[in-house]
């Protein structure tokens, strides 16, 4: 459970810190290899990975949960809110927890992808070319597509009362950002590389499919 935790947590870091790079290589891209150089690229990565272990490991050691009998999760996985439910014990304090620590990992970050894409927005405004336009909109959709799963997801599993939650509704919605999104991508990313568009394009050609154009 430690470990999932984790993996998600520095997810939606991870996601925020790609939309800051966005914003970079849109707004000023003149200066991007600068402002996005090799070490600032590993301090941001290493910090979203520090910032993750430590708000997970808060996370669990608040955890004051004692259980009876039951000792089956339904679940697919070892998810901290299942595991919560099983407890036998006054889980208010634990359920705050888990509300504050999703503030912080989901909201916060998704506030702050929301405004990069303001800003993107607004430097996209300022080409007067719609071929700029569409090139510069175009390096986002990737991040956006698994931005919007992501977190969407994520969202409606974690900021909502407990009490209002049910067990299928929770395990379909963990399926996005648990399976859904990793799996698809090196699929989405791998898009965005003119070699795999063109091997694409070749395989779908030669079956009469025609390719969506990038």
């Amino acid at each position: 459970m430690s470990v999932s935790l984790a993996l998600a947590t520095e997810e939606c870091l991870l996601l925020a810190t790609m939309a800051y790079d966005r914003v970079v290589a849109i707004s000023n891209p003149l200066r991007y290899s600068v402002v996005m150089s090799g070490p600032v690229c590993v301090w941001l990565a290493a910090t979203s990975w520090g910032t993750s272990i430590v708000l997970t490991c808060m996370l669990v050691l608040s955890l004051r949960l004692r259980f009876c009998e039951a000792n089956v999760i339904n679940h697919f996985v070892c998810e901290i809110l299942s595991l919560v439910k099983l407890a036998c014990s006054d889980t208010g304090l634990s359920e705050i927890m888990i509300l504050i620590t999703s503030i912080f990992t989901l909201l916060l970050p998704f506030g702050f992808v929301l405004l990069s894409y303001v800003r993107i927005a607004a430097a996209v405004l300022k080409i007067r070319s719609a071929q700029g336009r569409v090139k510069a909109l175009s390096t986002c959709g990737s991040h956006l597509t698994v931005v919007t799963i992501f977190y969407g997801a994520a969202i409606s599993m974690y900021i909502k009362p407990q009490s209002k939650s049910s067990p299928d509704h929770d395990k379909f919605i963990s399926v996005f950002y648990g399976a859904l999104t990793p799996m698809l991508n090196p699929l989405i990313y791998s898009l965005r590389n003119k070699d795999v568009k063109g091997a694409m394009r070749k395989v779908m050609a030669k079956n009469g499919i025609s390719f969506f154009q990038f």
